[in-house]
């Protein structure tokens, strides 16, 4: 019985942690540090194979840069002197197209994101038809077997 995929959003400031990092080192990487207790019960809820936005947050460029799986679920984080804990994330693939916050919020098919309603959430739950939606509105990621770029894929 297999587990069906969940999908989250992680925001990471590009100055701390970019997609640049995240790609570098075979795409792998802990994502530790979330404080927010709600951020954390969200991380809690992952499960190996759920998807990932990989969001860019600040005041630059607040957008969906890509996408990551997660290769490994919640675990205690003994570096972490709050009791935090860390899930391990694998890049999967660039988005064709970065989508930006604004857009997000001009679109009609995305009413009800969480982004929207608690938009200091570090790591905020996606809903499949959202999930589909900013896919859509970004062309797709590299990855995602549907662009020209998954050829092997056929």
């Amino acid at each position: 019985m297999g587990e069906r995929t969940e999908y989250w959003l992680l925001k990471t400031e590009p100055g701390e942690w970019s997609w640049e990092d995240q790609s570098a080192n075979k795409g792998l990487s802990k994502w530790d540090g979330v404080k927010n207790k709600q951020a954390q019960k969200n991380m809690k809820a992952m499960h190996v194979g759920d998807l990932c936005f990989f969001y860019h947050s600040g005041s630059r460029a607040r957008r969906v840069v890509g996408v990551v799986s997660v290769v490994r679920g919640w675990y205690g984080d003994e570096e972490s002197k709050d009791g935090g804990g860390a899930v391990d994330v694998k890049a999967v693939g660039e988005m064709r197209r970065p989508v930006d916050l604004a857009e997000m919020k001009r679109d009609q098919g995305l009413k009800g994101f969480g982004l929207f309603r608690q938009p200091r959430l570090s790591v905020v739950p996606v809903e499949k038809n959202i999930w589909e939606r900013v896919c859509e509105m970004g062309g797709g990621y590299d990855g995602d077997g549907l662009g020209d770029d998954d050829d092997d894929e056929e």
